[in-house]
């Protein structure tokens, strides 16, 4: 969905004709759905949407803000674009996103090659806003701010005052008139004068439940749906909650139209999001509300797999493992953010634990379901950071057998707390620190993988590899793009399962973290 190709010599659209689009999607999973309620948004405004910047009136790129990496992929991605304007169709680039939320005018005034540098606020109208863009007009740049300071501190109170706040990929907000079934990304080869049909459906809200504001850009089974945004954590490292704003969760009627609305439109698997989904329902009372949703989104027509993303691991209760680990249709996969396993480095991030508590609570998951899956992420270089502290985290890496560990070399972010710390350390030590850890995991996750030798998996196939003409898929232990993969080798005679499918395969060898399994 990022890609973006040069196409010069294209002609441009004849007058009168559609306006079209292009989203361009950096960064998380989170994101991936904001991309998709804005294309439903620019669909339901009368939008075509293409796949290919270059063939495009507008290039939209939903940036990433969250690390130096991304922000540097981000503004590449914008230079891309821009580069287009002039050769073929592109006339206009527009970054949204975090990156945009984030820095705003700074944005603006460093990167003029973009036309427009929209926050979330300008979500809801973006429609009017492309068009004005296109017809010359540039709005000023959005002013970043706290977005935390825009709901009541107390969480019981935000429900009220959420209408009133952006919220992107909740699916509401002013400005939505229709009802957005389906919308089709069109080959941009095959562009013609008119919006499809079947793109928009006008008219109030269903009387059977609310409105979904989405069009898929992509073909594949699975697709994220959030459930809730922000987070009122304050780790010392982050700097998520200042342009994400405070937890807000959505209403479980919301949630499981709009997981109706994937299973209709061959999603197999849905891969929950948020900031922190431990958080869900505290806002609406119910703390446990995450434990009653689980089983109903599994029972969803159309939709085989659920899984959930995103466990703040000071905040996971037994019931929530209890569900997760026995609700039919529930994968047992368990992401949560460890971030290090130093007792005494974790107070200083803000944040709660120790080796031998997460080691208790691995081991309470793997009692519930032993061949769950588990990731994380961990950071090194914090300020501060001992060779004790690092001694505590390998032995902790060693010790919990996860299936996959990112590993992120620390570095300022704007506005952290950890920002004004002493006790930096040096580029050279954190660089030689992520090395260092970054071998580690990579032999520990291989190890991993090695003992699922034998094992049953059920693998939602995905694709086609291009390369070796081999089936691939992931197995329930799997998320999405960051987990392996599991490659299918078919026995002769075997037929071939289609994309979205899911089957019974046995793992007969292994591949760095991938799995080679053969149908049962």
């Amino acid at each position: 969905m990022g890609a973006m190709t040069t196409a010069p010599h294209l002609t441009r659209q004849a007058a009168g004709s559609p306006r079209s689009v292009a989203l361009v999607t950096l960064g998380c999973a989170r994101n991936e759905v904001d991309s998709e309620e804005l294309a439903g948004r620019l669909a339901a405004g009368g939008w075509v949407l293409v796949d290919d910047a270059a063939q495009a009136d507008v290039a939209v790129i939903n940036t990433c803000g969250f690390i130096a990496s991304a922000k540097k992929d981000s503004i590449d991605a914008l230079l891309e674009a821009s580069d287009l304007k002039g050769r073929g169709r592109t006339q206009k680039v527009v970054a949204v996103g975090c990156l945009a939320e984030r820095y705003g005018e700074q944005l603006a005034a460093e990167l003029p090659e973009a036309d427009a540098v929209l926050g979330f606020d300008s979500y809801t109208d973006m429609s009017s806003q492309l068009t004005s863009i296109l017809e010359g007009h540039k709005p000023a740049s959005h002013v970043p701010s706290d977005r935390r300071r825009l709901l009541p501190l107390s969480p019981a109170s935000r429900q009220g005052s959420a209408h009133s706040v952006s919220l992107p990929g909740h699916g509401g907000g002013v400005g939505v008139a229709t009802r957005v079934l389906e919308s089709r990304v069109l080959d941009s080869r095959v562009l013609d004068s008119r919006v499809p049909e079947s793109a928009t459906i006008e008219g109030p809200a269903p009387a059977s439940g609310p409105r979904v504001v989405r069009a898929r850009l992509d073909d594949r089974p699975w697709a994220p749906l959030k459930i809730a945004s922000g987070c009122d954590r304050r780790c010392a490292f982050c700097a998520i909650p200042m342009f994400r704003g405070a937890f807000v969760s959505r209403r479980p009627t919301d949630i499981l139209a709009e997981a109706r609305w994937l299973g209709e439109h061959d999603v197999k698997e849905i891969l929950l999001v948020s900031e922190n989904s431990t958080s869900y329902g505290k806002d609406l009372g119910d703390l446990r509300l995450l434990e009653t949703l689980l089983p109903e989104l599994a029972a969803v027509q159309g939709i085989e797999r659920v899984r959930v993303s995103y466990l703040q691991p000071a905040e996971i209760r037994m019931d929530l493992l209890d569900v997760m680990a026995s609700t039919p249709g529930v994968v047992p996969y368990f992401d949560i953010s460890f971030q290090h396993a130093s007792e005494p480095l974790l107070r200083k991030m803000r944040r709660f634990g120790s080796r031998q508590a997460f080691l208790e609570l691995i081991e309470q998951v793997r009692a519930r379901a032993p061949l769950a899956g588990i990731r994380s992420n961990v950071i090194v270089g914090f300020p501060g950071e001992t060779e004790k502290d690092l001694a505590e985290l390998e032995d902790f890496l060693s010790a919990a057998r996860l299936d996959v560990v990112g590993v992120f070399g620390y570095s300022d972010e704007d506005g952290t707390e950890a920002e004004s710390y002493d006790g930096k350390l040096e580029s050279h030590v954190i660089a030689a620190r992520l090395a260092r850890f970054t071998t580690l995991m990579e032999e520990l996750n291989i190890q991993r993988t090695d003992e699922r030798l034998g094992e049953r998996v059920e693998v939602l196939v995905e694709g086609i590899d291009q390369d070796t003409d081999e089936l691939t898929g992931r197995a329930a232990h799997q998320g999405p793009d960051v987990d392996g993969a599991t490659i299918l080798r078919l026995l002769p005679g075997v037929r071939a399962p289609a994309v979205g499918e899911i089957i019974a395969a046995r793992v007969v060898d292994t591949d760095g973290i991938d799995l080679i399994a053969e149908p049962v």
